[in-house]
């Protein structure tokens, strides 16, 4: 294995082979020199990594990619060897919070993903696979189109009868997957444009519902519109939002994520709000970054300059605050995960927890190396379904170790990957998100409704 001193090596033949053919990367945005040369190979990222975790491949960790980056600046065609490690990145950041240099590994893959997609040519069942996913996963209607059928399945017993066949798994890993992360579906009424503050206005907010949120997850969003408004917000939804863009620029559909970026600026700019809640962890970061996203755009660059200065993940927006409406107790011990876009992304790690600190009655419990993504990653679950699994399976463990009764965390991303790798273990725990948590306490439910959604 490599050690501290590799960037003095030469990389594997199998990456930087003698392949003839123009550089790897055009003049649009290349992942920046100066941004390489931050990183200093010390190693610290290593074990952090999933995938480096996973395979212990010098290729297949953030200085390993970066060095192919250098490579590709270069001059270096993009040969598919290195196009496949650039892949197997789940974009977690987790090497961005243990780099003691700084280095901006967030930028470097987003940068370098855009080129992948402009300048590589895929091989026919991935671009189909791709397609198929981008044409529905950013189009909130496109999923709701879906819950009737899916509800049916699911009340006809067939779904059961499917997972316990393996059916899906034996057509196709993919498949398979899919089939493993739907969640039971529940019928919750649209939210209002507009609900007001309980007692004494304390903000205006507008709320981001989201796509597989707003499909998969509805309650999530209710609950989220209840809590504010109970803490002093008028809350409005408006309903012509559509796709924050997250999915398509993580995964370097730069034109695509800069169109719906454009759109769900003008949409909260039309809203008057003072801040834009997000519910989601990836797309919270994706909409805190929409400056860096449109910096070339001379009509939106400054916009979305002022837009991102106004997003807030729900936690902290609720710190920002302070409480107000009172508290009931919730005797239950949580398992809290922190998703990767909330914690390494965005660095909202204390703001969830002090809000569960702060229920009477709950207790919280740490999960044992938190760092380590559950393998969700947007659809890098869906794209890489067996390593995903042995990640999921991993924080499915970490999990079922704490003896908590419930996990809560704040990405329906991860809700889906970790029920669904629970079930694969045989195990079972309830899972929430941390609004339904806090809606739960506030208009003291007690804890029946968090101990409904099991993954068993």
């Amino acid at each position: 294995m490599v050690d501290a001193t590799w960037g003095t090596h030469e990389a594997p033949r199998d990456v930087l082979g003698p392949v003839a053919g123009p550089p790897a990367f055009d003049d649009h945005r290349p992942p920046a020199a100066e941004l390489i040369a931050d990183c200093v190979h010390c190693g610290f990222c290593l074990t952090t990594c999933p995938t480096y975790v996973l395979w212990g491949e010098e290729m297949d960790s953030p200085r390993g990619r970066i060095y192919l980056m250098k490579a590709g600046l270069d001059g270096e065609p993009m040969s598919d060897s290195m196009v496949r490690h650039y892949d197997r990145c789940l974009g977690c950041m987790a090497c961005v919070t243990a780099c003691p240099s700084g280095v901006r590994y967030d930028r470097l893959i987003e940068d370098t993903r855009a080129q992948v997609e402009r300048r590589h040519d895929r091989p026919p069942r991935q671009r189909a696979l791709r397609a198929a996913i981008f044409a529905l996963f950013p189009y909130p209607r496109r999923l709701r189109l879906l819950r009737g059928p899916l509800r049916a399945y699911q009340a006809s017993g067939l779904q059961g009868l499917v997972a316990r066949s393996g059916l899906m798994a034996r057509l196709g890993p993919t498949l398979g997957t899919l089939e493993s992360l739907t969640p039971r579906l529940r019928t919750v009424p649209r939210p209002p444009r507009l609900v007001p503050a309980a007692g004494t206005r304390r903000a205006v907010v507008g709320v981001l519902t989201g796509c597989v949120q707003s499909a998969f997850f509805p309650d999530v969003n209710s609950a989220t519109i209840r809590v504010l408004a109970a803490e002093g917000c008028d809350v409005v939804v408006p309903p012509s939002q559509g796709c924050c863009g997250a999915l398509s620029v993580h995964n370097g559909r730069e034109a695509e994520a800069q169109r719906f970026a454009r759109r769900l600026i003008d949409t909260f700019d039309r809203a008057g709000v003072d801040h834009v809640v997000v519910n989601a962890a990836g797309c919270g970061s994706s909409m805190k970054e929409y400056a860096e996203l449109l910096r070339d755009d001379p009509a939106y660059a400054a916009r979305a300059a002022a837009f991102a200065a106004k997003v807030r993940d729900l936690s902290e927006i609720l710190v920002e605050l302070g409480p107000a409406a009172e508290r009931h107790p919730l005797p239950i011990t949580v398992a809290y995960h922190d998703a990767c876009h909330l914690g390494h992304a965005q660095g909202v790690r204390a703001q969830p927890r002090a809000l569960l600190a702060g229920i009477p009655g709950l207790t919280v419990k740490e999960i044992a190396d938190p760092e380590i993504c559950c393998g969700s990653a947007g659809v890098w679950n869906v794209l890489n379904p067996e390593p995903a699994a042995e990640l999921g399976e991993r924080k499915a463990r970490t999990v079922l170790a704490t003896g908590a009764e419930l996990l809560v965390t704040a990405n329906p991303g991860c809700l889906m990957q970790v029920a669904a790798s629970v079930r694969r273990l045989g195990g079972e725990i309830a899972l929430a998100h941390t609004a339904a948590v806090l809606d739960a306490s506030l208009r003291g439910l007690g804890t029946a409704p968090l101990l409904q959604r099991t993954s068993g």
